[in-house]
């Protein structure tokens, strides 16, 4: 597995000189404001628009990364440099993204020491060849490698019911991005049911030792903040930025707001707003009701309530049943959740390859769910000179999936998703042919945008409900098949 991820991390290379988005700006400020400025004064500078919004135990990674930055340029260190961007300063960043990803190899190691053969090697080559991950963190520029590969680490310790250390890596997770709350109530619940609940006698000390860990965990990262808790909160939640970021994520908001906008030309009603403006925004609807955080939040709590009862039912400890539910909320927040980021469907993909690793024939659905999954962060790199790479890049994957899943699956899937997965590559024929031989790029410049969110949300409603009530149906005590 070594020798896959020097691979792997050597082809990152390449893409040091490539196309990043405002994101490398974000993560360059943050540098500098954690070098230059005092803890107490963190979440209150606002020298630049790209203020730090993420929880302590993050701002205490890029603090320590300051320090080997120093060694490149220590003009990226300073807040005032507002998007400052030498060679040395994008070479630190890229190959600091490069290096962290140490973290992800030891998680999909945890994961699937138990996988045999030849087998273990395919799914090495998918889950540390993710090209969801290279999207997002080696071109566009983010640090989720590190982030997953600590989410992996903890569903690692849970798979071999290590349950304390488990709840460490997770309470250090949640520390380092909020976002991974949307699966917590697979943690408490399950803990709860495998752990506190394992022993009548127990209990009592069970639940002090796993109460100990989170609230250590988190006193460590909020303690330092405690007198500005208020200001660290409105920066965590900016509940102000609406409903849906301004390229939708592929969820049930996308078909909401699409719906809108064909029921307002069919009505002729005017639009306050433009939601595909390419601006983060708050999203006013013409025609339907104005959504709400608080309604985003009710429902997305409702529709993870049968998933939560089932957790609680379930009497055995295995790999199914931890990840299965931690799929289903991770996708009830995606599909419901209240200005989701497409990134996000991540936290459905790395878990759903690790859950198809270690079990048979059981995720027929995991080739259907990276075909759209993956093309919906293609948007991303809307570079146009970036065009042939990351269709060459989605297509290989897609295909390398494709034999891996058929060559261990006699699963023959549906006509409707057989139709779905050949009908998304209408979507570039679109975007690079169709729209400048109709001579409507100009006039309509964000429909390749919307067309991929309604598209890939199309696909994300059927894989939700498919798998949601497959996973309902099933009465039986799930415990995957032993791998040879």
């Amino acid at each position: 597995m070594f020798y896959e991820f020097l691979f792997i991390s050597s082809l990152k290379i390449l893409f040091l000189p490539a196309y990043f988005s405002t994101d490398f700006f974000v993560h360059r400020n943050w540098l500098a404001i954690t070098s230059s400025r005092n803890t107490s004064q963190w979440y209150y500078d606002n020298t630049s628009e790209w203020t730090l919004d993420y929880p302590p135990f993050f701002a205490y990674f890029e603090y320590i990364l300051t320090f080997p930055a120093k060694l490149f340029d220590e003009q990226m260190l300073k807040v005032e440099n507002i998007d400052y961007a030498s060679f040395n300063t994008v070479l630190f960043q890229r190959l600091s993204v490069i290096f962290t990803d140490i973290i992800y190899f030891l998680g999909v190691w945890q994961c699937t020491k138990n996988v045999k053969g030849n087998r273990r090697i395919y799914h090495y080559v998918l889950l540390l060849g993710n090209i969801g991950l290279i999207y997002v963190d080696h071109i566009h520029f983010q640090y989720n490698g590190i982030l997953f590969g600590i989410l992996l680490l903890s569903c690692g310790k849970m798979i071999q019911k290590k349950y304390l250390q488990s709840a460490f890596y997770y309470a250090l997770l949640l520390n380092m991005k909020h976002i991974f709350i949307y699966i917590a109530p697979v943690y408490v619940l399950y803990l709860l049911r495998h752990y506190c609940f394992s022993s009548k006698k127990a209990f009592i000390i069970n639940s002090l030792k796993l109460g100990s860990i989170v609230l250590t965990v988190t006193a460590i990262s909020f303690g330092p903040f405690i007198d500005h808790f208020p200001q660290l909160l409105t920066r965590l939640f900016p509940f102000k930025r609406g409903l849906t970021h301004a390229y939708w994520a592929p969820n049930f908001w996308a078909i909401y707001n699409m719906l809108d906008k064909v029921l307002s030309i069919i009505l002729n009603v005017k639009h306050s707003n433009s939601s595909t403006g390419g601006l983060v925004q708050e999203q006013i609807h013409s025609v339907l009701p104005q959504i709400t955080p608080k309604m985003t939040f009710l429902i997305t709590a409702i529709s993870m309530i049968p998933c939560c009862i089932k957790i609680l039912i379930n009497r055995e400890a295995s790999v199914v049943n931890f990840l299965k539910p931690l799929i289903i909320c991770a996708a009830c927040s995606f599909m419901f959740g209240w200005h989701v980021h497409e990134k996000a469907i991540l936290m459905i993909l790395i878990p759903m390859q690790i859950l198809t690793s270690n079990c048979d024939s059981e995720e027929n659905s995991s080739f259907f769910l990276a075909v759209f999954g993956l093309y919906s962060l293609t948007p991303l790199l809307y570079s146009k000179e970036l065009a042939i790479l990351k269709l060459s890049l989605f297509v290989i994957y897609i295909m390398i999936n494709y034999c891996i899943f058929k060559q261990n699956n006699s699963y023959k899937p549906p006509v409707i998703e057989k139709i779905y997965n050949f009908g998304i590559f209408m979507l570039p024929f679109y975007e690079f042919i169709l729209q400048y031989l109709l001579k409507i790029d100009k006039i309509l410049p964000f429909m390749p945008l919307m067309l991929t969110s309604v598209y890939c949300g199309l696909g994300m409603i059927y894989f939700w409900l498919k798998y949601y009530i497959k996973y309902m149906l099933n009465r039986k005590i799930e415990n995957p098949k032993k791998i040879k």
